[in-house]
């Protein structure tokens, strides 16, 4: 680097175009997969033994939080747990850049939530660019199981997401929003 340019890494995390396959994201992507590889085998351990691995890697852990095994993430330090978080099986948090889940929120299983994203100009894309967007979920959020979060949305505190449903929008606080892509039940046209 010179002349004060980003590393990719810093391009990564600044949410801006960077190259994933480049050496210096690659030790943070095999410690990651080391570190995916003892919690996964933790699968029958009691939580507290969750708890500590958790707060090896992840960004931030509140009191109480529970994320259970198996688990599949990019990096695990861009992901901020609240306290009282629940999170069940399978889930799938692609952490490029930051993910925040407020306190109190439950996550079902085999939820994914992409913070990652990829350029939509198919020769830039071809070009091994990509990019991130942060995800927010609010406190004393339910997210159904199967639910899928798309790069930038927000959702906020009390909202709930129904099972299986795409949300590609964010979700103002107290609303409950359900399908593909998610929308509050009754405001799809009648047909």
């Amino acid at each position: 680097m010179d002349n004060g340019a980003k590393s990719e890494l810093e391009k990564m995390l600044a949410g801006e175009l960077y190259h994933a396959s480049c050496a210096e994201i690659q030790p943070e992507l095999a410690a990651c997969a080391a570190w995916l590889a003892r919690y996964n085998a933790a699968l029958g351990e009691v939580s507290s033994v969750w708890d500590a691995l958790l707060r090896e890697r992840l960004g931030a852990v509140g009191e109480g939080a529970l994320l259970r095994p198996p688990f599949y993430c990019d990096y695990g330090s861009n992901i901020h747990l609240g306290k009282n978080v629940f999170i069940n099986y399978n889930c799938v948090i692609l952490d490029v850049v930051r993910v925040t889940i407020g306190e109190e929120t439950r996550i079902g299983p085999a939820v994914q939530i992409y913070a990652a994203d990829h350029p939509r100009d198919p020769d830039v894309r071809r070009s091994g660019l990509e990019s991130g967007i942060p995800v927010t979920i609010g406190s004393n959020v339910w997210i159904g199981g199967g639910a899928i979060i798309l790069p930038g949305v927000t959702i906020g505190d009390n909202a709930i997401i129904g099972a299986g449903s795409v949300v590609t929008r964010d979700v103002p606080s107290g609303v409950t929003v359900a399908g593909n892509p998610a929308r509050v039940p009754g405001s799809m046209a009648k047909g």
